[in-house]
């Protein structure tokens, strides 16, 4: 829709210059040569208006690109700015501090329980053994 309307648009203006010239002529008095004439300066205003209106296209792209690279610009050193102006915000913790873990004692299986050699293989007295292998009678090796 838009393509044709544009071509009926530019057949308007040759066929109104066209005829303006005609028409300073002379009707009587027209040749070959004056509609040639005529055809040729309406052509001419035409190449000259679809010049006009790409420039102008073409400058409007580059000036868009512009206007995008220097927001983009502005937006990245403002971004730096405030980055830049701002400081570490201390945090206290509300959590009261830990207290330390006691200390482990030494305790190796069979050593100071007194019921570990009646109870399982890992020195702990009452727990449940499992053997793994039916031949495995409970005892450290």
């Amino acid at each position: 829709m838009r393509a044709t309307l544009t071509v009926y648009g530019v057949l308007y203006v040759v066929l109104e210059v066209v005829g303006h010239q005609l028409t300073a002529v002379s009707w009587p008095e027209v040749t070959a040569l004056d509609v040639a004439a005529a055809v040729t300066d309406a052509m001419l205003t035409v190449a000259v208006l679809v010049a006009v209106l790409v420039g102008l296209d073409v400058l409007g792209h580059r000036w868009h690109r512009w206007v995008l690279t220097r927001e983009a610009e502005q937006a990245r050193l403002a971004r730096e700015q405030w980055a830049a102006e701002q400081e570490p915000i201390g945090v206290r913790s509300w959590r009261p501090a830990r207290w330390a873990l006691p200390a482990a004692t030494p305790s190796l299986p069979g050593v100071g329980h007194p019921q570990s050699a009646v109870g399982n293989a890992y020195g702990r007295p009452g727990a449940r053994t499992v053997h793994a292998f039916p031949e495995d009678d409970g005892r450290l090796l």
